[in-house]
């Protein structure tokens, strides 16, 4: 495809959005509002690595690729004493400038400010309200605030924003960032504490995997083609299985890691959502409530997870690996505290106890320094019955791949080419960059921060749906902090322990280890 037909298609594509955005950002009562209305972004930990690595990036590619309404100001704030170039050199290297955007670049650092304040005191958000009131000049203004803050300082923040920093003639919306909570006790307590302050509709709690391009697409896949719907239950499906996996470990920020552990990090909440998406029935429509209804009624049927339907461990490392990282296990890195049995891995069997999916195990698999980086969904199909091939034929999977290089491929029986008649493993294959070689798929924070302008809650988590998460996974936490359960060492590079795969084999996952992808196939 020549240049010309690139730029062509991505800006067919950009356009569409900037239509989506006109034609859907609306307030609070639903009506629109005219998009001149100026919108104040503040970013609150403006100086931590969460804003340099994901936020200011984000809002940069919105505004270079004219997504976001104007006229929009962003507002820095964080504790320590920076001038906004010195915010912009930490962000540098995150920005993925080109040569030809330099003008545009100027442009976007010019809206942005940065002040510096505590997080606790009156008077600094008295300060922080009179500065944004300056770039609203008394018009009806609306104000985004993003909590990229740590827990400790998450409730005096939201209080100062809801006594001082409300917009007065605009709405007012604010993003929080996981961890929400440490379990159903604290979850509960958080989303107490925030119904106190804002509305529901006020809330946009992110989950960076909700705006990964393949999840917003399970929906799609689903429910926009006849051809899967009909198998789509206990009848034809043997096991689900959800992986999500990381080929380093914890690279020296063990001490934070730490602090939750792979089920909380992972599985509580980026798996079960997938899960969710992947097993919920078909909603009333498209609007957000109808299909977060769904996501809800679905994790109400799953019981809370047993210590025996779960593997859990720790990687160790490699004394024979080339990379000088690999030879280190968790509890060589010295901010981890030592005899920790936080584990790094773990593999859960879910259970849903409802019409369409009783019987059917969901295995949920995460961990890190593990032998590659993938995310998918791996829907495996009950084997062929009546066969006639004497055993030779192997299961059915749909696989849709989440990351690396989204994909979605069907594996299926075929006859070998040539005189005999044996048998081989192929795919349906769907492979993004194949279909889109000339479409540049937008980060998983571009469409959620984009969201959160429209006034689209579709991809963020509400309220019910955390608390149904926690009461899944809280009773296993608490166990396992309470009798000191110990994961089981597994090296680092390797699947993670043979344990996981003996539980998924006991829960109908067929394994065959002879399906090979054609050479030049990611």
């Amino acid at each position: 495809m020549t240049e010309h037909r690139r730029r062509t298609s991505t800006e067919e594509s950009l356009q569409c959005i900037r239509q989506s955005l006109k034609s859907e950002e609306m307030d609070h009562e639903g009506t629109h509002f005219d998009l001149l209305i100026p919108h104040v972004f503040v970013i609150f930990g403006a100086s931590g690595d969460l804003a340099k690595k994901k936020i200011y990036p984000t809002i940069w590619w919105l505004f270079r690729d004219n997504l976001l309404p104007k006229p929009t100001t962003f507002i820095g704030y964080a504790r320590s004493k920076l001038t906004i170039q010195q915010l912009r050199e930490k962000c540098h290297p995150y920005m993925k400038v080109k040569s030809d955007e330099q003008e545009k670049y100027e442009e976007f650092w010019k809206l942005n400010h940065y002040m510096a304040g505590s997080y606790d005191q009156k008077k600094d958000f008295e300060l922080l309200n009179r500065e944004l009131q300056k770039y609203e000049q008394g018009n009806t203004a609306h104000r985004l605030f993003y909590l990229a803050l740590p827990p400790s300082v998450f409730e005096c923040v939201t209080v100062r924003i809801r006594l001082t920093c409300m917009a007065e003639k605009g709405w007012t919306r604010v993003i929080i960032e996981k961890p929400f909570g440490r379990d159903a006790a604290s979850s509960q307590k958080l989303s107490d504490h925030l119904a106190t302050l804002f509305s529901e509709d006020q809330i946009y709690r992110i989950d960076h995997y909700l705006g990964k391009e393949m999840v917003q697409n399970l929906m799609t896949l689903r429910f926009g083609n006849k051809v899967f719907n009909p198998t789509w239950n206990r009848d034809n499906i043997a096991s689900v299985q959800i992986t999500f996996k990381e080929p380093f470990g914890t690279q020296g920020r063990g001490g934070y890691f730490d602090e939750f552990g792979i089920i909380r990090d992972v599985m509580q909440n980026h798996l079960l959502q997938i899960l969710s998406l992947v097993a919920m029935e078909k909603p009333a429509s498209c609007q957000p409530d109808d299909i977060r209804n769904e996501k809800v009624k679905v994790l109400r049927c799953i019981k809370d997870v047993q210590l025996d339907q779960v593997v859990l461990g720790q990687y160790v490392g490699d004394p024979d690996a080339k990379d000088p990282e690999a030879r280190s296990g968790y509890l060589d890195d010295k901010t981890v505290p030592a005899g920790s049995n936080t584990p790094t891995f773990a593999f859960a069997v879910l259970k849903i106890n409802n019409e369409r999916w009783d019987g059917v195990p969901f295995m949920l698999r995460c961990g890190k320094a593990l032998n590659e980086r993938k995310a998918e969904v791996r829907v495996q199909y009950q084997d062929v019955p009546g066969d006639i091939f004497e055993g030779k034929a192997k299961r059915n999977e749909l696989v849709m791949r989440v990351q690396p290089g989204e994909a979605v491929y069907i594996k299926m029986m075929t006859k070998s080419p040539g005189i005999t008649f044996n048998m081989e493993e192929t795919e349906l294959d769907f492979t993004y960059s194949s279909r889109y070689n000339s479409i540049k798929l937008p980060d998983a924070y571009e469409r959620l921060i984009l969201d959160v302008f429209c006034g689209s809650q579709m991809h963020f988590v509400r309220n019910d749906e955390l608390h149904e998460a926690w009461r899944i996974f809280t009773p296993l936490l608490h166990q396992i902090e309470k009798e000191k359960v110990q994961p089981i060492p597994y090296k680092y590079g390797s699947r993670g322990p043979k344990e996981a795969d003996d539980m998924a084999k006991k829960n109908n996952f067929a394994y065959y280890g002879s399906y090979k992808w054609v050479k030049g196939k990611p």
